[in-house]
């Protein structure tokens, strides 16, 4: 059996590790268009910031691929798929012949149009090799201010990893606040709060226009209402995308990403996606939707992998969960965190909203409810007991009989019914 595997992050090696456990004789390929074997994607701003070393970055070791007899094609990207002779073309002509693919890709950074775009000293901020071209640029050009456009969780990541470097950063956000996609306004101003405190300028609700500057360097952006911003150096960070492009003209559906069933099959047999490029199905909503974070991309990864080598496994679906340290501040953010602009949002609609905010402590703690089941969360400086939380999610307990307790200080495991500490110790089944 010849497996191929396109892409070599979380979805990629959890694929491995499955096909190998299931068929120690088979063939794998994998091939990656970045010249390092592994690594781990959310290190990327601490390896900018130089708070790591190169050497910390694999999350395997170096024999995990001579170990699992993987021939590993890197720094080659796979151009095409000719799906009539099973082939994957890569860039240089090469075909690599498949009996089961899968197709892990990730995804790639937005960059808008905007006047000046290609000038040099502009980046985005998503794979190692940018926060080394980064790295360099600052090293090279003694860059003293930068420019982040965005103010999700790259862009904070990128702006936390400038800012330890010693050189001033200033936020645009296209919204009125920061992580609007991640938290609610509450949680935001902590984290607003934070960044300014550390001599960060944010501007919200404006967005960048033209870039300019001499010698086709970046020295300032000029924003949407008129105003030039000094900058050495500029970092993109809207969003990301699924990385969909080699499905592009061929009979695998699309949607924003890769269609998929939940055996993580596309829509052609023996044709597989998994991770941040594909539609998997989304366990809160109830749909399928791409989620691109490292959790569900392993799963995704290693539910693919056993049904590409025969044994059959099914996805139950993942929710969106971030949990990232962000100015010093644990935060986590699970589902559905800010409904206000869903309808049915109150006391007798269908999502209603229990919250604690601590402005002294920063302390924060909100939790959503849909059904009686929690359905969204976010702790911000205070994240103990969030695992709790996030297991209730995720086994959609019915919490009507202790949702007096929920944000209680003392709220713990003894607060949970007697049947569900008992389903979480033993591990079975149980109707909740």
């Amino acid at each position: 059996m010849n497996y191929v595997i396109i892409g070599n992050s979380t979805a990629g090696v959890a694929a491995i590790e499955a096909i190998r456990e299931c068929d120690k004789d088979g063939r794998i390929t994998v091939i990656s268009d970045e010249p390092y074997a592994n690594y781990s994607r959310p290190l990327i701003s601490y390896l900018l910031a130089g708070l790591v070393s190169a050497d910390k970055m694999p999350y395997r070791t170096g024999d995990f691929y001579k170990d699992n007899r993987v021939e590993l094609i890197l720094s080659k990207r796979a151009d095409r798929l000719d799906l009539e002779t099973r082939e994957v073309i890569l860039q240089d002509g090469k075909r690599v012949p498949f009996d089961r693919l899968l197709i892990a890709t990730g995804g790639i950074p937005i960059v808008p149009e905007i006047k000046g775009i290609n000038l040099n000293g502009i980046f985005t901020f998503t794979r190692w090799i940018d926060a080394e071209r980064i790295k360099k640029y600052i090293e090279d050009n003694g860059v003293e201010k930068a420019l982040v456009v965005g103010g999700g969780l790259i862009g904070l990541k990128a702006t936390e990893a400038l800012m330890e470097l010693g050189i001033k950063v200033t936020i645009v956000e296209l919204a009125d606040r920061i992580l609007s996609a991640t938290f609610d306004k509450k949680a935001s101003k902590i984290i607003e709060d934070a960044l300014s405190q550390m001599g960060c300028r944010l501007i919200t609700s404006n967005t960048v226009v033209e870039f300019s500057g001499e010698g086709q360097k970046v020295e300032q952006a000029l924003l949407r209402d008129e105003e030039t911003v000094p900058a050495d150096l500029v970092i993109i960070a809207i969003g990301v995308r699924p990385n969909v492009e080699l499905p592009v003209h061929t009979p695998i559906k699309v949607n924003r990403g890769i269609l998929v069933d939940d055996l993580m099959q596309t829509s052609v047999k023996d044709v597989y996606a998994a991770g941040d490029c594909c539609e998997a199905r989304d366990a809160l909503l109830n749909i399928n939707r791409p989620i691109a974070i490292w959790p569900n991309a392993s799963r995704q990864g290693k539910i693919a992998g056993y049904n590409m080598a025969g044994v059959r496994r099914e996805y139950r679906g993942g929710f969106a969960m971030n949990s990232v340290e962000l100015c010093g501040i644990p935060t986590i953010s699970v589902g559905t965190t800010d409904p206000s602009a869903l309808p049915g949002t109150g006391p007798e609609g269908e999502y209603e909203v229990l919250d604690h905010l601590d402005e002294n402590r920063a302390v924060y703690k909100k939790l959503v409810l849909r059904d009686n089941t929690i359905v969204g969360a976010i702790f911000i400086n205070d994240i103990d007991r969030a695992g709790i939380y996030t297991g209730l999610i995720s086994d959609k307990v019915d919490v009507s009989s202790f949702r007096a307790h929920l944000l209680k200080e003392d709220f713990g495991l003894i607060s949970l019914p007697k049947e569900y500490r008992k389903h979480l110790v033993t591990g079975e089944a149980i109707e909740i």
